[in-house]
């Protein structure tokens, strides 16, 4: 926990904000504190209060009086994030705006294939109402038993699935949000189409937070496949990835679901910090891919399909070995390979993120001229890259050097990310890509977006805030740098 005090609130503003809503308000120093600490613990806020409202009438309350006041607003879901989107500042004037007692699943429509849920619906929750429902929703993240479908529609999430589903954006129909002012806009539609205007769900997607508070969301659903198969293979360069990857894609089609890279050094990680994981090769490779197929016309297709194209790829040299999961058991290991990663590497010690995207047949020279790069410039610093390969999204990490990893280390290290993050996003441009792929800007790296951005994009989007958000009360701070 952080040690820094929180300021004591006025009273009579207090207990105003008290009288505005039902629910439960947060005033108290040590009550306040998980809310105003993110994550990953890099930023550590102050907050007035933090307001839990029970029902949406209530959340626009808390907006008018925050409006009326001239208070600052930060939205929060699960507090889960990776950039820093759902954390006040230090000046102890905002009110963080909990989603999480709007849990309610609102109906579950089999024929339209949707369901509408509130924002603060846990997204194992909604997942787990889809498939009693005989369901699929697909959007699927390492910490969906805590983060809320609020959040990851706030930061647009994506998740290992988006080479099938898309993401986050790609499966809402519709929204309710709160507008800045405090008014109720009802976008629960349902529909696949309508073509009556500006778009406003896609405003709201992936801000952040800064132009409005959604608190529901009507969300697509899809038939349950038959079959999943999860199936590791090895490769010797993210080259050789690609090649695998366009093969999977004539094979399986639209069955494909999932497609993802991950170097040797991950594994490492996850092997020294979780025993249990045991990988399927008796020899260690440069790099390894994840790949899952949903199948509609059973295991025995779907299993003789896998093994029809690592056959093929083996035969030609892309692939040494491979491993197809015969059980949920083994699929369930081979994934948990995957999702230990990034908790691996914050057991391991500190390191430097970078969430970024280049356009997927460039990945493989992306990597390989800025690993280059950055070894000239800081020799034994290690490269952590795995991610989505099949939609071009990599989590492209730093860590220290093996001799470097204590506590002692630690501010040297990171005193290197600036010029370590100008390494890699500027490569990452280069390669005409974006420096944040599915972890948003938030504080993380809002300002850094300036550099990136093209004068007229970034005009554009102060002008839709500014429209909106005229008293700039809505996540002041992110998204946006100061002009």
């Amino acid at each position: 926990m952080s040690t820094r005090a929180q300021p004591a609130a006025p009273a009579a503003m207090i207990d105003s904000l008290r009288a505005a809503f039902s629910g439960r308000l947060i005033t108290e120093a040590n009550d306040l504190e998980p809310f105003v600490i993110d994550w990953r613990r890099r930023y550590f806020g102050r907050a007035l209060a933090v307001a839990q409202p029970d029902t949406v009438a209530d959340v626009a309350a808390v907006v008018r009086w925050c409006a009326a006041q001239r208070v600052p607003i930060v939205p929060q879901g699960g507090n889960t994030g990776m950039s820093g989107a759902a954390t006040p500042d230090e000046s102890g004037h905002a009110v963080v705006l909990s989603l999480a007692r709007l849990k309610k699943i609102r109906a579950i429509d089999t024929i339209n294939n949707s369901i509408t849920v509130e924002a603060g619906c846990v997204l194992s929750e909604l997942r787990d109402a889809a498939d009693q429902a005989g369901r699929l929703f697909p959007l699927s993240l390492p910490s969906e038993g805590s983060c809320t479908i609020g959040g990851n529609l706030s930061t647009n999430a994506g998740g290992v699935q988006v080479l099938r589903y898309g993401n986050a954006r790609e499966l809402c129909l519709g929204l309710e949000v709160i507008t800045p002012d405090g008014e109720i806009w009802n976008g629960l539609r349902g529909l696949r189409k309508d073509n009556t205007g500006y778009d406003l769900r896609d405003l709201f997607i992936g801000a952040e937070g800064t132009l409005g508070v959604i608190t529901a969301a009507t969300l697509k659903l899809f038939p349950k496949p038959a079959a999943q198969i999860t199936a590791m293979a090895t490769v010797a360069t993210p080259h050789a990835a690609l090649k695998l990857l366009e093969q999977a894609q004539a094979a399986l089609g639209s069955s494909l679901t999932a497609f993802e890279l991950i170097s040797d050094l991950c594994i490492d990680l996850v092997l020294q910090h979780f025993p249990d994981c045991r990988l399927p090769f008796a020899q260690r490779s440069p790099y390894y891919v994840l790949i899952e197929s949903s199948d509609s016309e059973g295991a025995e297709h779907a299993e003789a399909q896998f093994e029809a194209l690592m056959q093929r790829a083996i035969e030609a040299g892309l692939v040494d070995d491979a491993a197809v999961a015969s059980s949920l058991a083994q699929s369930r290991a081979m994934w948990a390979l995957r999702e230990n990663i990034s908790e691996a590497q914050a057991l391991t010690g500190k390191n430097i993120k970078h969430d970024i995207a280049v356009p997927i047949s460039a990945i493989g020279d992306f990597v390989e001229k800025t690993n280059a790069l950055i070894a000239q410039r800081f020799p034994g610093i290690r490269m952590v890259v795995f991610g989505h390969l099949g939609d071009g999204n990599l989590h492209y990490n730093v860590s220290p050097p093996v001799d470097r990893c204590g506590p002692e280390h630690e501010a040297e290290f990171l005193a290197l990310q600036p010029e370590l993050n100008l390494i890699t996003h500027d490569s990452v441009v280069a390669f005409n890509g974006s420096i944040s792929a599915e972890h948003g800007l938030g504080q993380l790296r809002r300002d850094e977006s300036a550099r990136y951005k093209s004068p007229v994009e970034m005009a554009l989007m102060r002008r839709v805030k500014q429209a909106l958000d005229p008293l700039g009360i809505m996540n002041p701070g992110k998204v946006l740098p100061p002009a």
